[in-house]
């Protein structure tokens, strides 16, 4: 806080001042609303005085316990969306089917309604949820505008990816006996079940719906002669380089389905929508390199996560046995 005097009324000069705090009461919105208060004091009398900086402190104060008692987004979470995601105030409350001003009066400080302040707390919270409202509303907006703000959007998205070589390797190290087939399932549940949990993505690579399922073409490329063989000679992969959440998922993608044949992993991506809706009404026999949508392994494994009440990834056997009894 800048050292600045103030006039007292009671000395009738300026005068240097102190500040001390309380806990105060006040009533916003019918809401009674406690907070540390701030008050300065005369240095010279010891009566209030008052300092334009130390009240506007106050108001953010009282504003802030109000949207915590109210479960309100914060004004610093709001203020941080549009640089987070690359897009002015204006053309983000288009996106978001608001008024062209709305978010702006966030911005500044207006408190916005429950509905409005979730889905302001979901937007910060999640670049897939942002994601899909500009994709959605692209048309309200300029090209600029919206590729400027994919891009950004995408970049948060894949800001903590890990080199599918290395994930490979991973994987390999810790199964005895793998097949490439196996591999591709593996990587492929582990990018699915790794955004269902955390809202993110663990690979940047798309994977293709091939005959036998999903596919990363680069790692069938570097695995292809070993064709129904199992894969040796792998290059030991330090687990460090993975943060907790990815290792926690590798783990337990490895646990809960290499311990299944790559035929078998391959019956159980043929009955997910990712795969079939991509090859649409082709023959399952027939050869197809269409890519699978990421949005559609997002969805997917998201409504898994949900339908099996998945509370950790533990708990992603649950989903494996459950194909494998069905298959």
């Amino acid at each position: 806080m800048k050292e600045t005097m103030v006039f007292c009324e009671k000395c009738r000069k300026l005068v240097n001042y102190n500040v001390n705090e309380k806990e105060t009461t006040r009533k916003l919105k019918d809401t009674n609303v406690k907070f540390v208060e701030k008050i300065a004091h005369c240095s010279e009398c010891g009566c209030e005085v008052y300092v334009d900086e130390i009240n506007n402190m106050n108001l953010d104060e009282l504003y802030n316990q109000f949207r915590i008692a109210n479960d309100i987004i914060t004004l610093d979470k709001i203020r941080q969306i549009p640089e987070k995601y690359d897009i002015g105030k204006r053309p983000l409350s288009i996106v978001l089917g608001w008024g062209e001003q709305t978010f702006t009066r966030y911005y500044d400080g207006y408190i916005p309604t429950q509905n409005y302040s979730k889905l302001l707390e979901n937007i910060y919270n999640d670049p897939y949820c942002f994601l899909k409202i500009l994709d959605k509303n692209k048309c309200q907006i300029s090209n600029v505008a919206y590729n400027k703000s994919r891009k950004a959007t995408e970049s948060l998205m894949y800001q903590y990816c890990v080199s599918i070589d290395v994930v490979s390797n991973y994987i390999l190290n810790q199964c005895n006996d793998i097949t490439p087939l196996t591999l591709q399932k593996a990587l492929y549940y582990a990018q699915g079940f790794y955004f269902a949990f955390f809202n993110g993505f663990l690979l940047k690579e798309n994977c293709e719906a091939w005959v036998h399922g999903p596919v990363y073409r680069d790692v069938y490329k570097r695995y292809a002669d070993y064709k129904y063989e199992y894969i040796e000679e792998i290059e030991p992969v330090d687990s460090s380089i993975f943060t907790p959440k990815q290792k926690m998922i590798l783990d337990n993608v490895i646990k809960s389905f290499c311990c299944y044949s790559g035929k078998v992993l391959e019956g159980f991506t043929h009955n997910e929508a990712p795969w079939y809706k991509t090859r649409g009404d082709l023959p399952n026999d027939v050869a197809s390199n269409k890519v699978i949508d990421k949005s559609l392994i997002c969805e997917y494994f998201t409504n898994v996560v949900e339908k099996y009440k998945m509370l950790n990834p533990s708990d992603i056997s649950k989903y494996a046995t459950d194909m494998f009894i069905n298959r």
